[in-house]
């Protein structure tokens, strides 16, 4: 029998954008792992701040081709807090809030859910435009693809 090889470890820097709330809007992300990094970025016509936020770590997680060992960084406190406290509850509650509403950008968490799946996941919050440089970085590149639409 032989050992399992061991996953990868990858580290994601990610941020959303918005130009007005819904308005046109754009992501960024950075991967890093080993001396390695790829920056990867976008943009939406009509979208919300949330949803660049959650696009960003989804199209991050999506250009990875095996099961990883990631660190997630944002400064998005709804998309760790969703990914950490809420989305169990959500599903448990056929996708419904605490106010019994519908669950906000679905499409999006489910999207999220399934890009993590394979992957082990711990996520950190770090305060916006604080001088953190990699979040710094991915505002850039969220905010140059806004502008470049």
């Amino acid at each position: 029998m032989s050992a399992k090889p061991e996953m990868t470890s990858v580290e994601i820097f990610s941020d959303g954008a918005c130009s007005g709330n819904p308005g046109p809007g754009g992501y960024g992300a950075i991967l890093r792992c080993g001396g390695r990094e790829k920056e990867i970025s976008g943009w939406a016509p009509e979208t919300t701040n949330n949803r660049m936020e959650l696009t960003a770590v989804i199209e991050a997680l999506r250009q990875l081709t095996r099961p990883c060992r990631i660190t997630i960084t944002t400064d998005s406190q709804y998309v760790v807090k969703g990914m950490t406290e809420w989305i169990g509850g959500w599903q448990r509650n056929g996708w419904r809030n605490s106010k019994k509403e519908p669950v906000l950008n679905r499409d999006l968490w489910e999207a999220l859910l399934d890009a993590s799946r394979q992957h082990s996941i711990t996520w950190k919050w770090v305060r916006g435009h604080d001088g953190h440089a990699e979040n710094e970085r991915c505002d850039f590149l969220a905010r140059e693809a806004l502008a470049m639409r």
